[in-house]
């Protein structure tokens, strides 16, 4: 079955040629490959202003430079998310996206006496590919990969993805070319299949 994927480039530095737009391009060249529908939204492109206030996220327009992000994101069945661990998380660019494409009345509803409300996105699943300098074992056994984690289940599960897989890549500034080409075709054989 062909499936309409959203690839997210979470990675701050417009200038394109950092590994996690390689990942990216080989995950976006096994999906097509295979059929499937590809969008690209490069976050680091995008023009928007942080939020600073509860009112404003509840009450205050999507900027109108994020409402094409936000459709594909209600467009896909897939989504794909890329991004480098900065301080142990997300960088800062990449949740100021999240936090004002996520908004009620698209990602969730409030519902009264219910505390979680109603999911937005609801069949839907998701993948994280996450680069670092560490390497991935450490993250994922010292540190609980408590940020992806976080990520995972307070924004991605709370709207309502599911299943949501990981993919953590570590010790990215030594790899060798022969662990990217092995990473690459990973990331080939994972847009094939859509997951």
């Amino acid at each position: 079955m062909t499936k309409r994927i959203l690839i997210l480039q979470g990675h701050p530095d417009a200038g394109g040629a950092r590994l996690c737009h390689s990942l990216a391009e080989h995950y976006r060249a096994g999906a097509e490959s295979h059929g499937h529908e590809v969008r690209v939204v490069d976050i680091a492109m995008l023009e928007f202003p942080l939020l600073r206030s509860q009112k404003a996220w509840k009450e205050e327009p999507l900027p109108t430079g994020l409402q094409e992000a936000q459709d594909a994101i209600a467009w896909c069945h897939h989504l794909v998310l890329f991004f480098p661990l900065w301080l142990a998380d997300m960088p800062a660019l990449l949740k100021a996206f999240l936090e004002q494409v996520m908004r009620p009345g698209f990602a969730f509803e409030y519902v009264d006496g219910n505390p979680l409300g109603k999911k937005g996105l609801v069949g839907r699943s998701a993948r994280l590919i996450v680069t670092m300098g560490m390497p991935a074992l450490i993250y994922r056994h010292l540190y609980r990969a408590h940020s992806v984690k976080s990520l995972e289940r307070n924004v991605l599960g709370f709207v309502g993805f599911s299943p949501i897989h990981e993919t953590l890549i570590g010790r990215v500034e030594s790899m060798s070319e022969q662990g990217r080409t092995k990473w690459f075709r990973k990331m080939h054989a994972l847009g094939a299949e859509a997951e």
